[in-house]
């Protein structure tokens, strides 16, 4: 009974957090979707080409049901599933992501949490691992990448939250206030040095 109750809850959760993710291109230009917003590169179409590649390879590999996308084997990793090249497109990306989820989801509906899988790159003694601890460390993924681009979302324009149904118009003269107000306890807490 717990197990279902627990694999039940956390899918919900991962369902919930793919979409959140997602709803962060909402309304972008695509420059908007593909800078670089952090001294790293990390932009926002590039997040969710990377969640995409990470559930690829956790629901597929992990457990010998190999993604009909496969992504580069995880030895040639290059960094090149943190971005998007010129010639893909928002749409194609965004279908990866939403096909890897069917796979994903079949994996989740189809095994046991307490099903064996087999990480490669995890070093030993963690490689031996099961579908519980799989979703548990992709929706911790998912939750990390959705956190940084609610903060790249929120540095291009303002939007924040999980779904647009709870967005609430800012009032930037009340937001100016809140962050001066912010900006002074810094000041005052650790003073400038001249």
């Amino acid at each position: 009974m717990i197990d279902e109750f627990a694999k039940d809850n956390l899918h919900g959760r991962l369902r919930r957090d793919r979409k959140a993710l997602l709803w962060k291109l909402d309304g972008l230009s695509e420059y908007d979707a593909r800078r670089p917003l952090t001294a790293t590169g990390t932009n926002l179409l590039g997040l969710v080409k990377h969640v995409a590649t990470v559930e690829a390879r956790y629901f597929g590999e992990v457990f010998d049901r190999p993604s009909p996308e496969p992504p580069a084997r995880w030895q040639d990793y290059d960094g090149s599933d943190l971005w998007a090249t010129e010639d893909e497109t928002r749409d194609e990306i965004i279908g990866f992501y939403r096909r890897t989820w069917e796979h994903s989801d079949a994996t989740i509906n189809e095994l046991p949490l307490d099903a064996p899988g087999h990480v490669p790159w995890w070093p030993e003694p963690c490689p031996n691992t099961n579908l519980f601890a799989i979703m548990v460390h992709v929706l911790g993924e998912t939750i990390r990448h959705a956190g940084h681009a609610d903060i790249l979302r929120e540095g291009l324009d303002g939007r924040t939250g999980v779904r647009a149904e709870n967005e609430q118009q800012s009032d930037e003269e009340a937001r100016a206030a809140y962050c001066a107000k912010i900006e002074q306890a810094a000041r005052s807490a650790a003073p400038i040095k001249a």
